[in-house]
């Protein structure tokens, strides 16, 4: 798969955006959507993606990608504030090649600890609905 071409309005977050899919949201407005990722790499890892429809960094309007990654500080410190990790780390992957598994623009938050080892992307277990529940919720609190 190339890293650009048509946006495929069936991938798992145009569904999850249009309600076919459920997921454990974080913060929702016009323009951005954040929710925990149903397949965690840390505990509390969150995505943020936005509602205009574009697979890569590449496909996206300047002013949306500006507010994509406006809202994504806001939602990444308040992971921090709830969570209170080492560090954080910020993924985003463009094409198959460099690590794009959902053609849809996103960024991912990953909460990190020293003790605890990173899990894959894309190869690690599903979180219960409960878990994830109660990780947004704790992160909802702290966006003010």
């Amino acid at each position: 798969m190339s890293l650009t071409g048509p946006y495929d309005d069936s991938n798992v977050f145009a569904r999850i955006l249009r309600g076919e899919i459920p997921a454990h949201k974080v913060y929702e407005d016009d323009r951005i959507l954040s929710f925990m990722d149903a397949f965690p790499q840390s505990r509390g890892h969150t995505l943020v993606i936005p509602k205009t429809p574009a697979r890569t960094l590449f496909d996206l309007p300047a002013d949306d990608l500006a507010n994509l990654i406006t809202h994504t500080q806001r939602i990444a410190t308040a992971v921090r504030a709830a969570l209170m990790p080492e560090g954080v780390s910020l993924m985003q992957f463009n094409g198959a090649a460099g690590g794009q598994t959902v053609f849809h623009i996103h960024f991912h938050i990953l909460p990190r600890w020293d003790a605890e080892a990173l899990k894959g992307h894309g190869d690690n277990k599903m979180a219960s609905a409960e878990e994830l529940a109660a990780t947004a919720a704790v992160i909802r609190a702290h966006l003010g």
